[in-house]
């Protein structure tokens, strides 16, 4: 079911008519008597792509729990590291 509500009704009902949206309901708001927005439920799809993946060093940290030969791979950074001439490895605990 769509309901058609004025841009002042919305804001008063603004509320209101989330909870109708939630329901399943649409709702269309128009202005100056013509449709300008629809309140729709979300669709799992949506829902989804707002759920976007991490970015920045939160996404290394992601990525590096499912990368399996971290502990082989740090190993070999730390190993050429500590062959490198242009300046001293650090000593690790």
């Amino acid at each position: 079911m769509e309901q058609i509500v004025g841009v002042a009704e919305a804001k008063r009902r603004f509320s209101e008519l989330l909870d109708r949206v939630s329901a399943g309901e649409r709702i269309v708001i128009a202005r100056r008597g013509k449709p300008a927005v629809a309140l729709v439920p979300p669709d799992d799809d949506l829902v989804q792509a707002r759920r976007a993946a991490p970015t920045g060093f939160a996404a290394i940290a992601g990525a590096l729990d499912e990368f399996d030969q971290l502990d082989d791979v740090v190993r070999d950074i730390y190993l050429a590291r500590g062959r490198a001439q242009d300046r001293p490895a650090p000593i690790l605990d």
